[in-house]
């Protein structure tokens, strides 16, 4: 009986996933958010396969099961983002009660230049800033050598150096440089 669940549910996956694919891309805001509606899709179908209705109605049905996993991949969506606005809040509160003012203007030049940063140069400095990672340790969570780590990470400080000042922002003061060890050496 496996071999046949098999055989059922790779005809049913050969036969729709193109149609489901291209209804979650028409509805998603990325092509990784449709992947994983369809993943999770098909995954459902899997576990479900003895309510997977025959023929044509299997289409439809996961028709309906996709509609479902995206409503609660939109519910999840709005949940983050309203939890990462109250968490921005809370820091900038926080910040706001705790620093000078001259600092507080310096941090949001220092936070809308690491912004502009390429996604790569904001990886790279985020793990040496906040994750304490050093060369070697990084080569390997990117797949590269120590020496390109190195070459990568002194390309993306100097760009983040010459946005700082392009912002007018010319020196971190030593409170906030012990916090951020963007200029260690590694």
């Amino acid at each position: 009986m496996g071999d046949d669940r098999k055989m059922l549910f790779e005809k049913v996956y050969l036969d729709t996933y193109e149609p489901i694919l291209g209804y979650a891309t028409r509805r998603c805001d990325s092509p990784e958010d449709a992947a994983d509606v369809v993943a999770e899709t098909f995954e459902i179908a899997w576990r479900k396969l003895d309510d997977l209705p025959p023929g044509e109605q299997a289409r439809l049905w996961l028709y309906g099961v996709a509609r479902n996993v995206l409503a609660n991949h939109r519910r999840g969506t709005i949940r983050r983002h309203v939890h990462q606005a109250a968490l921005r809040e809370d820091v900038a509160d926080l910040y706001a009660r705790t620093a000078p003012s001259e600092e507080r203007m310096e941090f949001a030049a220092i936070a809308r230049v690491f912004r502009h940063l390429s996604d790569e140069d904001r990886e790279l400095l985020s793990l040496v800033a906040w994750e304490g990672l050093d060369a070697g340790q990084i080569a390997r969570v990117l797949g590269c050598s120590r020496n390109a780590v190195r070459i990568r990470l002194h390309r993306a400080r100097k760009r983040f150096s010459r946005g700082l000042a392009d912002a007018g922002v010319e020196h971190m003061p030593m409170s906030r440089a012990a916090r951020v060890p963007l200029g260690r050496s590694i």
